[in-house]
């Protein structure tokens, strides 16, 4: 196979004689290597059940353990089951049998490796022990030691001087514990004298505190002569003493510590007065880090280092002398490796093995080696070489495989390695399984695996399977013998070998190369904004390889941390078909999500941001300052976070003790980018105020409420609003008013002062203080103008001057009817009333309007018969005219007019009586067409049920009508003048065709609507069959239906008019009128009553407007009325006449009448 490039993927290990790092698959036969062990020392403390000491090592065949303990066998007593290894498990309750320094080795056929020392330290219970102290009695100026000589315990431990009471003993430059112990006193003083002197001893580790038992100091004072006497008779100080060290003792200490650790040096002198310390280092300065503790007694250098030691000296001064003393610091080491351990070794037969153990340390460590655990020494007769740091193996050969131990030592310690020495020729084993599966996304990196053991190491190269031709390109390179290759591509799948070979053989394997295509994003999900409470959505749409199926998953992460979709704690997380549901968001949902889709090879991810819209916090540090007064002050406060919605106003509240403890109400808006609000506040109030923000989510919670803030009582800042004056008594002038709210007082001792007086004419105010909200004028003229003021006030003043209102005082009813009645009749249902309004004085209170009363006496058709039928209409405002609707025609009316208010009716005026015109008749009832001959047809019919009039006929049309389109052939009309005629035989027709009958009652006034009927004439052949059975003939059947069924219709009309009309009551006036101003009438309302005069009925109110039907006005309005006028486009003059004509109107009937007919004359 040829790719671009040339590099040929061979890896050549060259044979030399030099040494190379060993690291062999376990796979290959080895000796043993301690992969873990226990490092020592190990401190058995009380509060540990178990002691575990590990040991675990490595090798093929597995190995097998044993201990040594202080040098000799030892058989641990509980081993570990849960794996195959050298570690064992003591119990804390039998350890101190158990203290030594053990030693773990692990051995196979091919050699033994061991471990260091692990020393296990098993510390006694710390106590003092038990003893009777005697005091310590001392002169005064000289100096005592009280010895503490704590027991060993586990460190750290600490050491306090208390007493009994545990009161800590005061140290200073004179008195100072020591870093034994011990508590030093440079001079005795006769304070120091006490009995309960305690040594305390704490091991923070194991929780343990011990105590010393108390010892008792008595200080002797001296006399004048040094004599010493009893310290309650002390009369001078102490003699001065020349310095010198209690501790350290002699001239001279050398102190050795290792690198690494803490110097410590100290000097506590003795002496009156007491001595100051000072340190200095011969030849050269204290390094930087040094630190004098302990009032300067100790000398502290943290983590030397070697240019840390030499002579440090530390002297002792007071006003007497000063004394020395010297310290010789020597910094040594532990033993270490300069570099690092010597490594194990692979090599072949017959080469030179070179094993050093570098090592330094202070004093220089001595090197001790081993074999496979034992010792090893200089064998100058064999191949076999030990030159002190140094093992030769000459012309190794596989007998000198081993497991070689350097272990290095020196007064601090010791160091040990293992070596494992493999000498050996093998031919290539290729450890990597053959025809391993491997696959990679296209695009993708993927590295083919092919682990080789061998001796000398081998060449390994790689070819394709088809070809076996050395692989070639820039994209595949040689990694630790195993092939990668870059940015894969589709041709890049199919079998692969590697080959590995040495002098001594070769091997090979297959690996099968599979790839596949990428998962990829293709709906990522994208930034969304949602408000709180909310289900958010995010989505994510990914394609992938689908032989991946099984590894294929879609994870979400928020913030970096994966969300578990199926743990109870993310119960509002659902995830389906890569959406990422979030149930009830709230403001910890906020954040950046991650949708991970990922499979076995790669992975693709997209992220978006999740915005959580919620109310605004509440706002923080509410303060109050006053401004110009004390009911003036500035409210301030710092907003709360706005949650992502910025704020569009805070709502200032306030609640005050007095009124309604515990009630919040608003008190002032304030715009969303301001943080103080100016507030007017009334007086004599124990207000707190609270805030809240609102954005567009919504009000959020509010602030803390602020501390109290009591106003000062002052005069009330208004008057009452709302001032009403009625009457509802005729001398009487009744006032109310809305009264000022509680928080309005400003005061005790609210009281309102009435002022009233007359409008118009020269009158004095007359006024009145009351408490309640309501005043009674009494013995006033009825319906005279007032001028009316209340006024506020409190034991603090008066409120402002109040505005002036006008009112008038109780109405009663009119004592005037209107004058000059006249009507003007419309046409037969409507006529126009006019009249001249009662004079103002005598209405006597507010013009409620005029009601209309019309009485129908009789109908001009049955003149005898008294109907006694009345009606009403009510018109509200200030008028001269009405239109009156709904009369019936031809028949004699009574009218009368009254004005009203809100007391009531005034009396009626004098009555005008009227006819209407007579009218069109209504519809005929009825229409039939029967006797149906080739040339003739019996037309049927029943009377109008109400005429209006008197019947001076009919009109007959009749058309003949096309049966194909149904349109109008020929048309002719008829003049029936009988009216008592009820039937008609038509003549001439066509045979066999078609005709449409239109049928009007007509009066002087006119002919109504009409009423049609259809039917067709018979043919030729059928008259003539016809003729041959006269009792069966069709006509003379329809004929005898038609009398009959005109018999019933006219027993109805009978009934029917026998029982219309009626008397009609008018209701009292009080009824009528109970609210004028209520009422919002107007010209084209009208209200009617309706019933007998033994039962009311509630007041129909309706609009002219609506009398376009039966269903309005009833069969007993005439459709010559105001509808007709109003539907044809007519309307009235301020009177109430027409504009234009209104006589000699038609009414449509139900059927279009043809144009142009023909006249007959019957």
């Amino acid at each position: 196979m040829r790719l671009v490039g040339s590099l040929q993927l061979v890896l050549l290990l060259a044979l030399t004689s030099k040494a190379t790092c060993l690291n062999i698959p376990l796979e290959v036969e080895q000796p043993p290597t301690i992969i873990t062990h226990t490092s020592g020392p190990i401190i058995a403390l009380p509060l540990d059940n178990t002691i575990t000491i590990r040991c675990e090592a490595r090798g093929n065949p597995p190995p097998e353990y044993r201990w040594t303990k202080d040098g000799e066998d030892f058989v641990p007593p509980y081993l570990t089951t849960d794996h195959i290894d050298g570690t064992f498990v003591l119990h804390n309750k039998h350890l101190a049998p158990f203290r030594g320094k053990y030693r773990c080795y692990a051995s196979n056929k091919l050699g033994t490796a061991m471990t260091e020392e692990i020393e296990l330290r098993v510390p006694n219970v710390p106590k003092f022990p038990k003893e009777y102290n005697n005091p310590i009695v001392v002169k005064e100026g000289d100096p005592f030691i009280l010895e503490c000589n704590p027991p060993e315990g586990v460190a750290p431990r600490k050491i306090y001087w208390m007493s009994i009471g545990l009161q800590h003993i005061e140290q200073d430059e004179r008195v100072s514990m020591g870093t034994d112990g011990n508590l030093y006193f440079s001079n005795a003083l006769q304070k120091d004298s006490r009995q309960d002197y305690c040594c305390f001893a704490a091991f923070t580790k194991i929780r343990t505190i011990v105590q010393k038992t108390a010892m008792a100091v008595v200080v002797e004072s001296l006399k004048p002569g040094n004599e010493s006497v009893d310290s309650s008779n002390a009369t001078e100080a102490p003699p001065v003493r020349i310095p010198s060290l209690l501790l350290p003792s002699g001239v001279q200490t050398e102190k050795v510590l290792l690198k690494g650790e803490n110097l410590q040096l100290e000097c506590i002198p003795q002496g009156y007065p007491t001595p100051t310390v000072h340190w200095m280092k011969m030849g050269e300065k204290l390094p930087l880090r040094t630190q004098l503790k302990n009032f300067e007694k100790l000398l502290f250098i943290s983590s030397v280092d070697e240019w840390d030691g030499g002579k440090y000296m530390c002297k002792a001064k007071n006003s007497a002398g000063e004394a020395a003393h010297y310290f010789d610091v020597i910094v040594e080491d532990r033993p270490k490796w300069e570099t690092e351990p010597p490594q194990s070794q692979l090599t072949v037969i017959g080469t030179d093995v070179h094993i050093k153990c570098s090592v330094s340390g202070k004093p220089f460590p001595d090197i001790t080696w081993r074999r496979n655990g034992k010792l090893f020494r200089d064998d100058p007769l064999s191949n076999r070489r030990v030159l002190d740091d140094t093992v030769i193996l000459h012309n190794a050969r596989a007998a000198d495989s081993a497991v070689y131990q350097c272990e290095a030592s020196n007064s601090h310690g010791s160091i040990l390695a293992n070596i494992n020495i493999m000498v050996m020729n093998m031919a290539p084993r290729i450890l990597t399984r053959d025809f391993q599966e491997y696959a990679v996304v296209l695009g993708g990196d993927i590295v083919m695996n092919c682990s080789v053991f061998s001796s000398p190491p081998p060449t390994i190269s790689w070819a394709k399977d088809e070809t076996l031709e050395t692989i070639e390109g820039e994209r595949f390179f040689a990694v630790n013998g195993s092939l990668q290759i870059i940015r894969a591509e589709r041709n890049d799948s199919g079998k692969y070998v590697c080959i590995a070979s040495n002098k001594e053989g070769k091997s090979s394997v297959t690996a099968v190369l599979d790839v596949k295509d990428p998962t990829k994003i293709v709906y990522p999900p994208e930034d969304v904004q949602i408000i709180s409470g909310n289900t958010a959505q995010l989505m994510c749409q990914v394609e992938f390889d689908k032989s991946l199926q099984g590894s294929f998953e879609v994870v979400w992460s928020k913030d970096g941390e994966e969300i578990p979709l199926f743990s109870e704690e993310n119960s509002r997380y659902f995830m389906d078909d890569g959406m990422l549901q979030i149930m009830s968001v709230n403001l910890s949902d906020q954040g950046i999500y991650k949708c991970i889709a990922r499979t076995s090879l790669d992975e693709d991810n997209a992220t978006a941001l999740l915005t959580v819209l919620d109310v605004p916090d509440a706002p923080k540090n509410l303060e109050i300052s006053e401004m110009k007064s004390q009911r003036n002050v500035l409210l301030s406060w710092i907003p709360g976070s706005d949650h992502n919605s910025s704020v569009t106003e805070f709502i200032v509240e306030y609640e005050e003790s007095q009124w309604e403890p515990g009630r919040w109400k608003e008190l002032q808006k304030v715009p969303g980018n301001q943080a103080t609000a100016e507030l007017a506040l009334q007086g004599h109030l124990n207000y707190q105020f609270r805030v809240y923000a609102v954005n567009v989510v919504g009000p959020g919670p509010p602030s803390e409420p602020t501390e109290r803030y009591k106003t000062p009582p002052a005069a009330p800042d208004k008057n009452p609003e709302n001032i009403k004056i009625q009457g509802h008594l005729p001398h009487q002038m009744d006032i109310s008013w809305e009264p000022l709210l509680p928080i309005e007082h400003n005061g005790p001792g609210l009281e309102y002062k009435v002022s009233y007086r007359k409008l118009d004419v020269e009158d004095v105010w007359r006024e009145h203080l009351v408490k309640r909200h309501v005043f009674a004028v009494r013995n006033t003229s009825t319906f005279v103008p007032y001028e009316i003021k209340i006024q506020s006030r409190n034991s603090h003043g008066w409120g402002p001057e109040p505005k002036v209102v006008t009112g008038y005082s109780g109405e009663d009813v009119p004592t005037a009817a209107p004058r000059d009645i006249a009507v003007e009749v419309i046409n037969t249902t409507v006529l126009r009333v006019s009249w001249t309004p009662a004079p103002p004085a005598t209405v006597r209170g507010h013009l409620g309007g005029y009601n209309v009363h019309w009485l129908r006496k009789r109908s001009l058709l049955n003149p005898n018969k008294i109907l006694d039928e009345r009606q009403s209409l009510s018109f509200s405002g200030k008028r001269t005219h009405a239109i009156v609707p709904g009369l019936e025609p031809f028949s004699e009316y009574r009218l009368t007019v009254n004005v009203f208010n809100k007391k009531g009716n005034g009396p009626n005026s004098d009555s005008v009586t009227f006819n209407t015109p007579e009218g069109v008749p209504e519809q005929v009832p009825i229409l039939t067409a029967s006797n149906a001959q080739k040339d003739s047809i019996l037309l049927v019919w029943g009377p109008p049920l109400e005429t209006n009039g008197v019947l001076t006929g009919y009109l007959l049309h009749h058309h003949l009508i096309n049966e194909t389109t149904l349109e109008v052939v020929d048309s002719q009309e008829t003049n029936i003048t009988g009216a008592d005629t009820t039937q008609w035989q038509l003549r001439g027709l066509e045979d066999g065709s078609l005709y449409r009958f239109h049928l009007r009652a007509c009066t002087r006034a006119g002919c109504g609507p009409p009423l049609a009927q259809e039917s067709t004439t018979v043919t030729q052949a059928r008259a003539e069959g016809q003729r041959s059975n006269f009792s069966t003939q069709g006509w003379f059947i329809g004929t005898m239906c038609a009398v009959a069924l005109l018999t019933v219709v006219t027993l109805m009309a009978c009934f029917v008019r026998r029982n219309r009309g009626g008397k009609y009551a008018v209701k009292e006036k009080e009824d009528l009128h109970p609210d004028v101003e209520s009422q919002g009438m107007n010209d084209d309302t009208f209200c009617e009553y309706s019933g007998s005069d033994s039962e009311e009925k509630p007041l129909k109110c309706s609009s002219l407007g609506t009398m376009n039907g039966d269903d309005a006005l009833g069969d007993s309005v005439s459709r010559d009325s105001m509808v007709d006028y109003a539907d044809g486009g007519r309307e009235f003059n301020e009177d109430g006449s027409f504009i234009g004509e209104y006589s000699g109107l038609t009414h449509g009937g139900s059927v279009n009448e043809p144009s142009g007919p023909r006249p007959v004359t019957a």
